[in-house]
Order: C-alpha cells, then structure tokens, then sequence
C-alpha cells in the first residue's frame, strides 16, 4: 500500500457515501469498518454487488448503503426466524 491509498482511503473515511460514487475494496472497508476477509464473505456470498474492473472489485455507493439498511437487517431477521421455525418443527416431528 502506498502513501497515496492511504491519504485515499482517509479521504473516503471523512466523506458520506455517495450512492453514484465507485468504490474499491479498501474504501467499502474502511466506510463499513470491516475485515477485509468480511469484505472477501460478502462479495463471495454475493451480499454485496460488485464488478470486477481491472482484476479488481469496484462497489456502488448504493450497495454500501443498501448493504447498512435496516431493511437488509429485516430480511435476515425474518429469515433466520423462518429457519429455526423449520429446524425447531423437523427436530420435534423426530
């Protein structure tokens, strides 16, 4: 990593997401204060939408914020909710 990624990625950390900007890996990471093997799980998992350009991943501000809404929270909620109702009813019919 060189001086000026660093001076970068303090500049993204002092800025709002914006929704139309395009951010690296390291950028999300430092916006969402994950791990980047975090950052690895949810690209892998497809949780969070990216392209590759240059070899490298490139993120919407949408997504970040997308990815940070309580909504998405919601859902996971709600599905986790829905699976532990199906493994607690499998595990009693057993």
């Amino acid at each position: 990593m060189t001086p000026f990624d660093i001076d970068h990625i303090i500049d993204a950390m002092n800025k709002e997401i914006n929704i139309y900007e395009v951010y690296t890996t390291s950028e999300a990471q430092k916006l969402l204060k994950i791990s980047d093997s975090t950052m690895k799980r949810l690209l892998k998992k497809g949780l969070v939408k990216a392209n590759k350009v240059g070899g490298q991943y490139r993120i919407l501000g949408k997504e970040l914020l997308r990815l940070v809404s309580p909504e998405l929270e919601k859902e996971a909620v709600k599905s986790y909710l829905g699976l532990k109702k199906k493994i607690v009813s499998t595990i009693n019919n057993w």
